[in-house]
């Protein structure tokens, strides 16, 4: 099965090492994944709050391109847990608003484009757990992970308000996969709870005391490091923990990519996966027996 790859805005600047990494694991494991032609912004965030209806034509163009590479159902790829959540929700909406879709529909229309629903929403986590298959993953492993204790951290939209491969209160296929490899997942309470998004930018004070219960959460439980599934999330939790160390003491903890991770395992170069960016330093050699980092 072939997927076409929705990359997103976050991907290809501050959350370049997920699509790095995501490249080069798929590339590892032989998933075959295109990147969508002429992709535009799915319309999270800003387009929502300015004109939502906009907003969501802007992300139904992306499933009509979709479409059109196509005769039969398309697997669309969306790493971002805002691209994901919105691509999702227009889907949902035009099915089941015809006020929205007539909108819509009329916009695709005037662009020349047409939407009729072939498009099946997949993330990276849906794809390696109930396509690639973990049994298979297994086979693929070449540096086991042990040693690594991890929290995996989901963030709220990946599962939220849609759950369509996962648990929305207790997601576990990130934890499936890490443990595939040979790590430890903690159980924690917080794998879903707010990173407060763009509050860091805003709100600062705010933003910043939401990542610091995160991360003295994930210490807490004995975790030496936390995995994500969203850029903005990743952002958060791990750029501003100077910040976070100076204004509450927390101990700095490396912050990763899931798909960062996997490659570890796959035994994939750290520059391939994008490590090299790290602000706080990740290796396997770091982060084994538990200890922390002081940046």
């Amino acid at each position: 099965m072939s997927y076409l790859y929705f990359p997103g805005c976050s991907l290809k600047e501050t959350g370049k090492s997920y699509d790095e990494s995501l490249r080069a694991i798929f590339a590892k494991l032989e998933i075959p994944l295109v990147e969508l032609p002429d992709w535009n912004c799915c319309g999270a965030t800003s387009y929502m709050a300015v004109n939502e209806m906009k907003a969501y034509a802007l992300a139904a163009r992306n499933l009509a391109l979709a479409e059109e590479t196509s005769e039969s159902e398309v697997n669309v790829v969306a790493p971002c847990s805002a691209c994901y959540m919105v691509l999702s929700k227009v889907q949902k909406y035009m099915d089941e608003f015809s006020e929205i879709s007539d909108t819509i529909h009329g916009a695709l229309s005037d662009a020349g484009l047409k939407y009729t629903g072939k498009v099946k929403m997949r993330h990276p986590l849906d794809v390696i757990v109930n396509d690639f298959g973990l049994a298979a993953l297994h086979q693929k492993i070449a540096q086991p992970l042990e040693g690594m204790k991890i929290a995996c951290y989901y963030g709220c939209q990946l599962v939220r308000p849609y759950a369509e491969f996962d648990d929305q209160d207790d997601p576990q296929t990130m934890d499936l996969i890490l443990q595939t490899l040979g790590a430890e997942t903690v159980d924690w309470p917080l794998k879903t709870r707010c990173c407060g998004g763009t509050l860091t930018g805003t709100v600062e004070n705010v933003g910043l005391r939401l990542n610091d219960i995160l991360l003295k959460e994930a210490q807490k439980r004995g975790a030496n490091a936390i995995a994500t599934a969203c850029s903005l999330c990743q952002f958060n939790l791990e750029c501003y923990q100077n910040k976070i160390q100076k204004n509450y003491g927390t101990e700095n903890v490396p912050v990763a990519y899931f798909t960062q991770i996997i490659g570890m395992a796959l035994g994939l170069d750290d520059k391939d996966l994008g490590l090299h960016r790290s602000f706080v330093p990740f290796s396997k050699d770091l982060i084994k027996g538990g200890a922390h980092v002081h940046a």
